[in-house]
């Protein structure tokens, strides 16, 4: 908190009357404003000595602080607001040159993810399949969505030499036909081992002239729609899981290795993001968390002005 000495500088009473008298704000609409620019006040104060002192990665720091004690997105919506009218108020007045706070974006509201599969139900759910011809196939291909993190366009595409065994590598057309290179565990090396023998038994004959890794009965590739179908079939018959879509097994792979400790970066080189922004929505990560990982990882990030 700040002394009263240095509260002055901050021109909190100004701007309020300001809002008060000359925009008509209503008793309930000043109270929000009083106490947003109160508390952004206090937790400036101590370090700045007045609002022209305050930069842009100030106002990103103050955002970051409320997101991490979880306000809701109308709620950091509303913070951010109040003090883009502080700051706006301050250099209609000559106070200060420019508004810090206009630079810094709304969050972005979260989109609907789907809920996080835990261990046990992936475990369930592989369990799940026969050990049959397709159901050996089955095992695999939920294996590698899961152990790869791949989008189930990914993985149909996937064709017999984009597959290392040895390596424990994948090589992936991503979008815009971007390539990469996934790992994959021993699980998933395991199971497509047991497949294999299936799929050279189904591609007898002739199939065409591309050379799928998944391939249905009649050896032709496996489809999206068909491994939808197949999720489905086994969500019938797994009590902890009422729908899976196979994006939610890519949600999984992105999630579990985050709280397994991944950093950020190496995340989104593994699932194909372009932008670290987007691997940051993707998992639900905070943006104080993704603050910290980019502060740490580049060369030229520290809080200096912008």
């Amino acid at each position: 908190m700040t002394g009263a000495s240095n509260r002055g500088a901050w021109l909190e009473e100004p701007f309020l009357e300001h809002l008060e008298f000359e925009r008509n704000l209503s008793p309930a609409t000043l109270t929000a404003y009083r106490r947003e620019l109160a508390r952004f006040v206090d937790h400036n104060a101590a370090v700045h000595r007045g609002p022209s002192d305050i930069r842009v990665a100030d106002i990103r720091d103050w955002i970051a602080l409320l997101w991490q004690q979880r306000l809701q997105p109308r709620s950091l919506e509303r913070a951010l607001s109040s003090i883009r009218t502080y700051f706006g108020f301050l250099v209609a007045e000559g106070i200060i040159e420019a508004n810090p706070a206009a630079a810094v974006p709304l969050p972005r509201k979260q989109q609907n993810q789907p809920d996080v599969i835990d261990r046990y139900a992936i475990e369930a759910l592989i369990e799940s399949f026969p050990n049959t011809p397709s159901g050996r196939r089955d095992v695999a291909l939920v294996e590698v969505l899961y152990g790869s993190g791949l989008r189930v366009g990914e993985l149909v595409a996937l064709d017999l030499d984009d597959l290392s065994l040895g390596d424990r590598l994948l090589r992936v057309r991503g979008k815009g036909r971007k390539e990469r290179i996934v790992p994959f565990g021993r699980r998933a090396v395991d199971a497509i081992r047991a497949y294999l023998p299936d799929r050279a038994r189904w591609r007898r004959g002739p199939v065409g002239d591309d050379d799928p890794l998944f391939v249905n009965q009649r050896g032709g590739r496996l489809s999206d729609r068909s491994v939808r179908r197949i999720l489905d079939a086994a969500v019938n018959r797994t009590a902890d899981l009422h729908r899976l879509h196979p994006h939610a097994l890519r949600h999984a792979f992105a999630t579990h290795l985050l709280e397994a400790g991944m950093d950020l970066r190496a995340i989104q080189e593994l699932m194909g993001h372009s932008s670290l922004a987007t691997t940051q929505i993707y998992t639900g990560v905070d943006l104080a968390h993704l603050m910290s990982v980019h502060r740490k990882s580049h060369p030229r990030a520290g809080g200096g002005e912008e």
